[in-house]
C-alpha cells in the first residue's frame, strides 16, 4: 500500500517487567470518580451515571520526559488517576467477565485546562479541548497483574515541587475497575491496547512552567517530571 503521507507513529507505554511495549489504541476517562473531588468541584455526589470523555491516543507523554505547558490557558490543573490498560474488550461486557479485559495498570495524569472548561460548562458547550490537547496525559509504565486482578484498595497521591496536593485510597472510588469497564462498553467496543483513566481525588490545582510534578499508586507505580515552557 502506498501512503500519501508518512504515517504516525503507534503510541506506546513501556512495559519493563517484559522488556517490551504497550501500543495505546485509544484513551478513555471517568470523571467524578471520587466523591471528595466531586464535592470540590461544586458537585453532588452520585452513581446514577458514570460521566465519560476521551483523549487522543498520541497525548500520552512516557519515560518522565518533560511536559510542554499547554497553549491557550492560564489554568492547568493535575489530576492523578489510576490507568487500566485493556489487553481484550468488546460491547456490553458482563461486569462478571469485565476484569479479565485487563492487562495492567499505571499511573496517569489527566492534564485539564480548567478554564476552558469552566468556559465551556458555563455555556452548555462541550469541552472536548479542555482535555484532549497534546502531551496531556502522562503515564508511567505499566505493570501487569494477573488474570481477574483489581486494586482494590491503595494510596494514590500527586505533589508538586515536594508538596503534598492529592492524597487518597483506591477504595474511595465511586465505581470499581471492573464498573468502569463494564459501563463503558455500553457505549464503545473496547479493544485491545486501550487505556481508561479512573478519575482523580480532590485536591486538584493550578501548575505552572518550571514545576516538579510527582505522583504514583501503591503497588502500581510512580512518575516524576517537570512542567516546561512550550
Amino acid at each position: 500500500m502506498t501512503y500519501v503521507l508518512t504515517p504516525a507513529a503507534i503510541p506506546f507505554v513501556p512495559v519493563p517487567e517484559l522488556d517490551a511495549e504497550f501500543p495505546v489504541n485509544r484513551i478513555y476517562c471517568i470523571g467524578q470518580n471520587y466523591g471528595d473531588h466531586v464535592r470540590e468541584m461544586g458537585g453532588e455526589v452520585s452513581r446514577s451515571s458514570p460521566v465519560f470523555f476521551s483523549k487522543p491516543a498520541n497525548a500520552v507523554v512516557i519515560d518522565n520526559a518533560p511536559v510542554r505547558y499547554p497553549q491557550a490557558t492560564r489554568e492547568l490543573h493535575h489530576e492523578v488517576e489510576l490507568v487500566v490498560a485493556l489487553s481484550s474488550g468488546g460491547v456490553d461486557i458482563n461486569i462478571d467477565k469485565a476484569l479479565n479485559c485487563v492487562f495492567g495498570y499505571a499511573v496517569g495524569i489527566d492534564f485539564t485546562r480548567r478554564d476552558l472548561q469552566a468556559a465551556a460548562k458555563a455555556a452548555g458547550k462541550p469541552w472536548d479541548v479542555a482535555k484532549g490537547f497534546d502531551q496531556s496525559a502522562p503515564v508511567s509504565c505499566i505493570k501487569p497483574v494477573q488474570a481477574n486482578a483489581q486494586p482494590l484498595k491503595g494510596s494514590i497521591w500527586l505533589a508538586v515541587n515536594g508538596e503534598t496536593r492529592q492524597q487518597a485510597d483506591l477504595s474511595d472510588m465511586i465505581w470499581s475497575v471492573a464498573e468502569i469497564v463494564t459501563a463503558l462498553s455500553g457505549y464503545f467496543e473496547l479493544k485491545p491496547g486501550d487505556l481508561i483513566f479512573t478519575g482523580t481525588p480532590a485536591g486538584v490545582s493550578a501548575v505552572f512552567p518550571g514545576d516538579r510534578l510527582s505522583a504514583g499508586v501503591e503497588g502500581v507505580g510512580e512518575m516524576d517530571f517537570e512542567l516546561v515552557a512550550a
